[in-house]
């Protein structure tokens, strides 16, 4: 392992392995095919890496994320390691020379999405290089008992034929034992070498807390615990409303979405990253290839779809071995969200049917068409044409994408489309005029034709790098010739790119897939139903629900969970209860609150204050008014 270690230390500046990280290094060494499951944090990408850097040949890695594909392939680029990645926007020429390379250049590292395994260009090249090894990262998508199942990660086993005496890494974070059964069998394993390292996380305290207020809670607890932070919501809307309620309050914050424009979502990214704002507000489509050491809060502001999600989103809490708390802010409505959201909204077969159809027909796409084509959907005013609820298409179009009957891509920008509707002469002598958008508006002729017989597409971004000038400039340009009327303008705001994938069928093109959505429907109900007993749960300890769900079984509580800090808790004394009684009663003798207001305008617990307003209710001390505050009735 001197090399190993050698390679470790120069390329990640590290001395020394973390847990499992050498058996596992060895063991591929040795060509063993090999299952690694390492928690989120526990370095999983150095087990294939460093054991690709040290044998002769290219290692191939399968992965289902673009955004974790060109993290990893610049990280490696940065350390000097030579490394491709194969993702969408390539033109079949450039496809072709980065084959190449891998076939006749020295590279180490070819990346994949599986999709990219369908196509018989990487198949006739697969063969003709040298590989060392098949990495599959986040290997129970390849299960359909997993949480992130993805049909396209079968064809992982047509690289297998393709490369039968290669030996095969399979690496992932959270899988229960169904779920690591179903990986070996699907990827045909032999003599597989299984490490699993404990899914505890001895320094994160779960909790779950109960409040009425949550933004008040997440200041609290960015008062008490001033380090960085990652606040989860469950939308883009709720991202930009917490992180401006945590500004006005004083507090650093920056958010990120899928609709963000990727320079946007770099500059809060790298703000956050380098410390300089406390907190990041997100959706769950950031953390993945995030490796933050000092985190110290994950907040969840809603409750997780499944467990699986949940462990690797609070996972990215305390990777540098301190104490840091993964939190779940839960109220009286919160369950009931989470079905209407994640069990009510599931697509059934016919709903998917549908939703296909109307793709179909929203860009016109006759029966026996569309195959590879790429369409800008502007997703809600898609749902407002054919009156579908947003959060169940969603869903229906993510069902279809992972079954590869399209590619959905979140692309957030705008359409611009437009048409003269001045002749030739009319057009000349106005430019005349205005010397000063002549250049754009020739520019535009020049690059696009028949934009005098039918509304075209343009690419403004593309006009600007062209010429030499802004986004602004071409923009305020083309407005221009809107506003004097020599245009007609349409723009149109994207937040997705859709590539079909198959040509229009209709409902046969949905059939093959029917039962396993079916049953993926039927797993995610089971999923739900485990958060809501971790929720519900306040007798056993947390860390200890988490590890039986991914089949560790263990009786030693971990004393830092919210159940266990509970069951430490001293019950307050009779005199304590009196006292906080009379405390609440005089100050709402002033005026009515909210329980929130009587939390902060008291020295006490929040826990032992709402557990005696439940009391002053019954006793008939004070009385619920309709703007849900609180008034004294004595």
């Amino acid at each position: 392992m001197t090399k190993s270690l050698a390679l470790l230390e120069k390329y990640w500046g590290h001395t020394s392995f973390r847990p499992l990280q050498e058996d596992i290094i060895n063991a591929v060494i040795q060509q063993k095919d090999t299952l690694a499951l390492l928690p989120t944090g526990g370095g999983k990408s150095v087990c294939f890496q460093i054991p690709a850097l040290q044998l002769d040949g290219i290692c191939i890695v399968i992965s289902p994320l673009v955004a974790l594909i060109q993290d990893q392939v610049a990280n490696l680029k940065a350390n000097g390691i030579k490394a491709i990645a194969l993702t969408g926007g390539l033109k079949q020429t450039e496809i072709s020379d980065l084959l190449d390379n891998c076939v006749y250049g020295d590279y180490k590292f070819l990346y994949l999405s599986p999709e990219r395994l369908q196509q018989e260009i990487i198949q006739e090249r697969v063969k003709q290089m040298p590989v060392n090894l098949i990495a599959v990262d986040e290997a129970h998508c390849i299960s359909q008992w997993g949480n992130d199942f993805r049909p396209a990660y079968k064809n992982i086993n047509t690289l297998r034929e393709l490369l039968p005496d290669v030996p095969c890494i399979a690496l992932t974070a959270t899988a229960t034992p169904t779920v690591v059964h179903d990986i070996v069998e699907s990827l045909h394993l032999k003599e597989v070498q299984q490490f699993q390292q404990s899914f505890t996380r001895e320094n994160i305290a779960y909790t779950v807390l109960e409040t009425e207020n949550k933004v008040l809670t997440i200041e609290k607890t960015l008062r008490k615990y001033p380090q960085s932070c990652i606040v989860y919501a469950r939308n883009r809307k709720s991202t930009v409303q917490i992180h401006e309620a945590l500004s006005r309050k004083g507090f650093t914050s920056v958010f990120f979405h899928g609709g963000l424009s990727s320079e946007a979502k770099k500059k809060n990214l790298q703000l956050w990253l380098n410390g300089k704002v406390q907190t990041i507000v997100a959706t769950n489509a950031f953390g993945m290839g995030i490796d933050k050491p000092d985190v110290k809060n994950v907040i969840h502001v809603q409750l997780p779809d499944s467990l699986e999600n949940y462990y690797q989103e609070a996972g990215r809490a305390g990777r540098n071995g301190e104490y840091a708390n993964a939190i779940i802010l839960t109220d009286a409505n919160d369950i009931e969200t989470l079905k209407k959201q994640f069990i009510d909204n599931l697509p059934s077969v016919d709903f998917l049917k549908l939703v296909f159809r109307k793709l179909c027909s929203f860009f016109q796409i006759a029966y026996g068409e569309g195959y590879d084509t790429k369409h800008a959907l502007a997703f809600y005013e898609f749902c407002k044409t054919y009156q579908f609820p947003t959060q169940k298409t969603y869903t229906a179009l993510q069902l279809l994408d992972r079954h590869s009957v399209i590619q959905l891509s979140q692309n957030f920008h705008r359409k611009t489309a437009l048409k003269f509707i001045v002749d030739h002469y009319n057009l000349m002598q106005y430019l005349d005029n205005n010397p000063n958008i002549s250049l754009i508006t020739q520019a535009i002729l020049r690059t696009y034709g028949g934009a005098f017989e039918q509304k075209i597409n343009i690419n403004t971004h593309y006009l600007a790098q062209k010429l030499g000038l802004s986004k602004e400039k071409i923009s305020a340009t083309i407005q221009q010739l809107a506003k004097d009327e020599i245009i007609t303008l349409e723009e149109i705001q994207t937040d997705a790119e859709i590539t079909f994938l198959v040509a229009r069928e209709d409902d046969k093109t949905i059939h093959p897939i029917a039962r396993d959505v079916e049953h993926q429907n039927e797993l995610k109900k089971k999923r739900v139903q485990a958060v809501i007993q971790y929720i519900k749960n306040s007798d056993t300890c947390r860390n200890i629900q988490l590890l039986s769900y991914f089949g560790e079984q263990t009786s030693t509580p971990c004393g830092i969970c919210s159940v266990c800090k509970a069951k430490k808790t001293v019950k307050p004394d009779t005199s304590l209860q009196l006292l906080v009684r009379d405390d609440i009663l005089k100050v709402l003798k002033e005026k009515p609150m909210t329980s929130t207001e009587i939390c902060a305008m008291l020295p006490y617990r929040e826990a032992l204050i709402l557990e005696i307003i439940p009391l002053l209710l019954e006793a008939e001390q004070i009385q619920l008014t309709d703007t849900h505050t609180y008034t004294y009735t004595i």
